[in-house]
């Protein structure tokens, strides 16, 4: 890349500093690169056209033009404490500067300090921690270890879900990315989860989804065979896959279930822990305690890749005298547990899981019920926290989606155009089928928030346009 710079495309950083951006002939050649030789994942390779991206800071960052987007989907639901966080930074500076790797057999300070943290604030027992190097393979060792403490092989999971894109983990996810990939690992079934808004059960309230849900849950587990299944997975707040906040009671009933048949109870809080719901691992807003917990994403906002599972003490035990059949040469990297350790910092200092809390009632929660009742196009808007899902319907009375389920090409053009309003506007959109889900760093501003809201609440008109009558 050339190191030419001009003084018309720049950016601010957190101490009012501006910068200048690189120049044209440097995007042509970062796109050239990528066209020429990256292969893109979830891609027609032919179909994309990646936007070069110069300079992050805070909840923005920057193209090579200067056009600057507030970033409302951090990234991929991991930039938790956004870019350029100078504690992260300097954590992963020093820590290269005296230790850069150690092989995961060894003990490492920064590895053991996270490890304690996160065990700290995990509910229960769950106090030992496996890391892995994402959420896919934190996915496939729960299961593994479920596997091994069982005997059992069969694991459950949702419709709407997703779980990685390993093989065990993209055999639990419950969505469309699953279909090109079988069969992989044939010891999965789905079962379906409660949505109150779109009831699979015919339920006319929460109470009676969570019920049905579980009633149909446990059907589900009779029919596979109670005795076969070492597993339930669930994504404690479904995320890509709309949002879902579970009814009262439910992820209660789940845990008895899974105590009834010996099963273990797995919780994938990848794209939801640290912070994103308002606490460091959603299952404590829902006063539940599984028995794995995998988490990834926010637990340094992805600086370096890190991930990992928590381990209850009954499952670690079995471990005891019985060798784990796993390891990953990144296990616990020193740079990427170093991020952790000053996100914990950063937390605990700033009043992270507080903020969040505060934001997400007193100025995200209502704003878009306000949009909700103003917006034909809005069927429902949900969630909690700084994680919220706008559903667009083509039809309030029916609830017909804006786009089909799946929808790609011209029939994702209303969708599409609410994405090139957002972006127009200075804003960067998380969109998945009919849904535009609220997803900024945890770290933005309330006066960022609200513009971020504003644009929104304008691209809806364009969202409007498209619904019958």
């Amino acid at each position: 890349m050339t190191d030419t710079l001009i003084d018309t495309a720049t950016y601010v950083d957190r101490s009012g500093t501006r910068h200048p951006l690189p120049d044209a002939a440097a995007e042509a050649q970062v796109r050239g690169d990528d066209r020429g030789h990256v292969f893109h994942s979830w891609s027609a390779q032919a179909l994309i056209d990646p936007l070069p991206i110069a300079a992050g800071e805070g909840s923005t960052f920057w193209d090579y033009a200067g056009n600057a987007y507030l970033d409302f989907s951090s990234q991929l639901v991991n930039l938790n404490l956004g870019h350029q966080h100078p504690d992260l930074v300097a954590a992963i500076q020093e820590q290269a500067g005296r230790l850069a790797t150690i092989q995961p057999s060894m003990a490492s300070d920064v590895r053991g300090e996270l490890a304690r943290r996160i065990a700290e604030v995990a509910p229960g027992d769950l106090d030992k921690v496996f890391f892995t190097n994402g959420g896919a393979d934190a996915n496939e060792y729960a299961v593994r270890m479920a596997r091994a403490v069982t005997g059992r092989r069969k694991v459950l999971s949702m419709y709407r879900s997703y779980h990685g894109g390993t093989a065990t983990a993209i055999s639990l996810t419950g969505d469309p990315r699953r279909w090109a990939n079988e069969p992989s690992d044939g010891s999965v079934a789905h079962f379906l989860g409660p949505y109150p808004y779109r009831s699979s059960f015919h339920a006319s309230n929460e109470a009676e989804e969570t019920e049905r849900a579980l009633a149909h849950l446990e059907q589900v587990i009779t029919l596979e065979g109670a005795s076969t299944i070492a597993a339930i997975i669930i994504e404690t707040v479904v995320g890509t896959n709309g949002v879902l906040v579970p009814p009262p009671g439910y992820l209660q009933g789940v845990r008895e279930l899974a105590d009834r048949y010996g099963i273990v109870y797995i919780a994938d809080e990848v794209m939801v822990g640290f912070g994103r719901v308002g606490e460091w691992f959603a299952v404590n807003h829902f006063g539940v305690t599984p028995d794995l917990i995998t988490f990834a994403k926010g637990v340094n906002s992805g600086y370096v890749p890190l991930g990992g599972v928590v381990i209850s003490q009954r499952i670690a035990a079995h471990f005891d005298t019985v060798s784990f059949q796993g390891g990953l040469t990144y296990s616990g990297h020193p740079l990427a547990c170093a991020a952790g350790v000053a996100t914990f910092e950063v937390f605990e200092r700033d009043g992270i899981l507080e903020r969040v809390r505060d934001l997400g009632t007193r100025v995200v929660e209502p704003r878009l019920r306000a949009m909700a009742e103003r917006h034909p196009s809005v069927g429902e808007v949900r969630g909690l926290g700084l994680f919220w899902a706008i559903e667009l319907v083509a039809d309030a009375a029916t609830r017909a989606p804006l786009v089909p389920f799946n929808a790609s090409g011209a029939d994702a053009a209303p969708m599409a155009a609410v994405a090139a309003a957002c972006k127009q506007a200075g804003l960067w959109p998380f969109l998945h089928f009919n849904r535009m889900h609220v997803a900024p760093p945890l770290v933005i501003t309330e006066d960022e928030l609200v513009r971020g809201l504003d644009v929104i609440d304008e691209a809806l008109d364009v969202a409007d346009g498209y619904v019958a009558g």
